[in-house]
């Protein structure tokens, strides 16, 4: 069984927390690159908060830079923060780009008191060929302190 962790992180919070299931699983991992970057000063948080509302409002599909290879991994874990209680429109285009059927997703999220706010039953209607299993949101803050117990626990609960 191979697996790869694959997420898209702009303050670094989703990208600790891919880091650690990457470390406890032994899985491949790879970040999901916008083709033009985000503003990862938090000093400007106001400004990609307004830029993540307008992408969201007008429904864009922001591209990625790199093709991403999944031939070969049957279980993929896809991390992201929340961005206005969604995932942010990069991961939209992720699944509209990618064909994720046969494959078991498996998703992790950072956010800000709003759990996973429904993105994982987002999930499920945009990839209905795929298995997935129950997702890990974990609070910002909690991110930033160290995710290794919630991590092991759910990987523990999902017999990984």
């Amino acid at each position: 069984m191979k697996r790869l962790v694959l997420y898209f992180s702009v303050y670094g919070t989703a990208k600790a927390v891919a880091e650690e299931i990457a470390k406890q699983t032994g899985a491949d991992i790879r970040e999901i690159v916008p083709a033009f970057p985000y503003d990862s000063n938090r000093a400007n948080y106001n400004a990609l908060a307004a830029l993540a509302k307008k992408e969201h409002d007008e429904n864009r599909r922001p591209a990625i830079k790199k093709k991403i290879n999944l031939e070969g991994y049957d279980t993929i874990f896809i991390g992201y923060p929340m961005w206005w209680y969604t995932f942010p429109m990069i991961i939209y285009t992720l699944f509209d780009e990618y064909d994720f059927s046969g494959k078991t997703i498996i998703p992790f999220n950072t956010h800000m008191g709003s759990g996973d706010g429904g993105t994982y039953q987002t999930i499920a209607q945009l990839e209905p060929n795929a298995t997935l299993l129950k997702g890990l949101p974990v609070e910002m803050s909690a991110a930033e302190r160290g995710s290794a117990k919630a991590v092991e626990k759910w990987l523990n609960h999902l017999g990984i």
